[in-house]
């Protein structure tokens, strides 16, 4: 397969509700659209970046960049045989994972539209269906947060997530367990909020039968993770400090979680997070693939991620409905049953691109063409 240009639109899209996490709150989604062209076809993916470095190094603005200056000029015009080919390319670069995962992406979507096949298949999926569940940042009030539980609970989300931080945890928790008793699978997602110096209040967390608590300690640890995983027995689940197979190989044989989350963008594209899914399934690890606010098209790469094997807990990938009043995508994605959420079948990712409603949220534009200096930019 050979791509013969690469275009870049930077978009803004508003969410429905600001949505609240320990280092802040997310009033719209600045998103990178990337589109591969090659022998007809149009593969697609956006960059998860967010615009300041809160959630990683990255930013929207830093992937614009590397995608611009050395990411497209290493791919464009060369020929592969297959996208596992493309992080080999892009291996001479140092992390900014979400740049080189933007770009891998769309290649992925590219190469089985032109082998005519789902994208979950390509990737080795046989799931033809996924369970997923919905993420609820920090609400303003306990009741409030109560009453969005209940909301998406009636919906049929097969898995509770909820954000927590220092002084919104054991309350919010307990208040959950008690209107809802133990039955609904829930979980905990610090985003590093935490160090081992709470080790007495995160202890206080295996009350409430989590399924997980999802990275507590610092994004670039594993060491006390691996130390409070011994003192709990929630299981800890690690989400920013791992970028790649080898610090999943590192974090399992030191204990320093019992499940992972795999975000595409974190850990470079869909080749090493099948990597990961694998080496996870070799040593009874169970993953769930996470989720960063994607509108449609990230969501539809995570829907095709998730029809691996080990995907065996529901992940983040809700309807677009959830955080969005319209979608990027046509259709949007929607549950085909309480909690489910249908592999698409045929070619690509399965959805096509809502371009009208595209049109109006582009503010940049960027336009790489084979054997071309000249690259179009407007914004």
């Amino acid at each position: 397969m050979e791509i013969s240009e690469i275009k870049l639109q930077r978009l803004k899209m508003p969410l429905n509700a600001p949505f609240e996490t320990s280092f802040g709150k997310i009033i719209e989604k600045d998103i990178i659209l990337v589109r591969a062209y090659g022998k007809g076809k149009v593969g697609v993916s956006e960059s998860v970046a967010m615009p300041f470095p809160i959630y990683n190094e990255e930013t929207t603005g830093t992937v614009w960049y590397m995608l611009s200056e050395f990411l497209i000029p290493a791919l464009l015009g060369k020929e592969i045989q297959h996208p596992d080919q493309v992080s080999e390319m892009f291996s001479f670069i140092r992390r900014n994972q979400m740049a080189k995962a933007a770009l891998e992406m769309a290649v992925w979507d590219l190469y089985s539209r032109q082998t005519d096949q789902p994208l979950a298949a390509a990737l080795g999926g046989k799931r033809k269906e996924i369970e997923v569940g919905v993420s609820i940042g920090i609400e303003p009030t306990v009741v409030e947060l109560v009453n969005k539980v209940d909301e998406f609970l009636r919906e049929g989300y097969r898995k509770i997530k909820v954000k927590i931080k220092p002084g919104w945890d054991v309350e919010p928790l307990r208040a959950i367990r008690n209107t809802f008793g133990d039955a609904v699978p829930l979980m905990a997602d610090a985003n590093s909020a935490y160090t081992l110096d709470d080790l007495e209040l995160l202890k206080k967390l295996d009350q409430f039968n989590l399924i997980m608590i999802e990275q507590p300690l610092a994004h670039d640890d594993i060491i006390d993770h691996a130390s409070l995983q011994t003192e709990l027995q929630t299981p800890i689940c690690l989400d920013e400090s791992i970028h790649s197979v080898e610090d999943t190989r590192k974090a399992i044989e030191i204990g320093a979680c019992k499940i992972i989350n795999i975000k595409v963008g974190r850990v470079g594209g869909l080749t090493e997070s099948k990597r990961i899914h694998d080496f996870c399934e070799r040593h009874g690890i169970p993953v769930w693939c996470g989720g960063m606010l994607e509108a449609g098209v990230g969501r539809a790469h995570n829907i095709a991620l998730a029809s691996l094997n080990n995907f065996s807990i529901p992940g983040d990938t809700s309807a677009s409905s959830r955080y969005f009043n319209e979608d990027i995508i046509l259709p949007e994605v929607t549950l085909s049953k309480p909690g489910v959420i249908t592999v698409p079948d045929t070619a690509g990712l399965g959805f096509e691109l809502n371009e009208p409603f595209i049109s109006n949220l582009v503010t940049a534009e960027k336009v790489f063409k084979k054997d071309s200096e000249v690259f179009g930019i407007s914004g």
